[in-house]
């Protein structure tokens, strides 16, 4: 589990720079960024491959845990949040 926490400290710069720049680019609701970046998160975890030797699901794991923190896990379940993220 250690590993897997590090990993994730690690992809979380990338994985809120990256949905960052996904709100700033396309007009999307506010209610699923949470959910888009979890799928960053996940894919670059994916993409992590040749820097870790972890296995797939731990990797896969840290890359969806990076990515609920870059947006704050609440947001998902308790911020209803109307709007587009570029108006």
């Amino acid at each position: 589990m250690t590993e897997v926490l590090m990993l994730a400290t690690l992809l979380l710069p990338m994985i809120t720079a990256v949905t960052e720049l996904v709100k700033r680019t396309v007009s999307i609701p506010k209610n699923t960024v949470p959910a888009i970046a979890l799928g960053v998160g996940v894919l670059i975890g994916l993409a992590a491959y040749p820097f870790t030797d972890l296995e797939l699901v731990l990797r896969l794991w840290a890359g969806g845990l990076a990515g609920l923190s870059s947006t704050g896990l609440y947001e998902l379940a308790l911020n209803n949040r109307p709007g587009n993220t570029k108006e």
